[in-house]
C-alpha cells in the first residue's frame, strides 16, 4: 500500500470551526480523548495546516468570526 496524499476541501467556515475545536482538543490530555497514539500525528498535521492557512485566527475580532461561522454551519431547526 502506498503513502499517497489525500486532499480534503473545507469551506472557510468549516476550517475555522474545525481549527478551534482541534486547538481545544490538543489542550486536553489527548490520551483521554484519543485512545490510539497513531491518531495524534494526523491530528497535529491537520491542525498545523489550518493554523498556517487561516488568517482569521489572528484577527482582533476572532471570537465574533468564529461565532458567525458556527451559526452559519449549524443546521436550521
Amino acid at each position: 500500500m502506498s503513502d499517497s496524499e489525500i486532499t480534503i476541501k473545507l469551506t472557510s467556515d468549516e476550517a475555522l470551526v474545525l481549527s478551534h475545536w482541534l486547538e481545544r482538543l490538543q489542550m486536553t490530555d489527548l490520551s483521554q480523548v484519543v485512545d490510539d497514539p497513531a491518531v495524534w500525528a494526523p491530528i497535529h498535521r491537520i491542525s498545523g495546516t489550518l493554523d498556517k492557512t487561516l488568517p482569521e485566527l489572528f484577527a482582533p475580532d476572532y471570537d465574533q468570526r468564529l461565532e458567525a461561522a458556527r451559526q452559519r454551519l449549524r443546521p436550521e431547526d
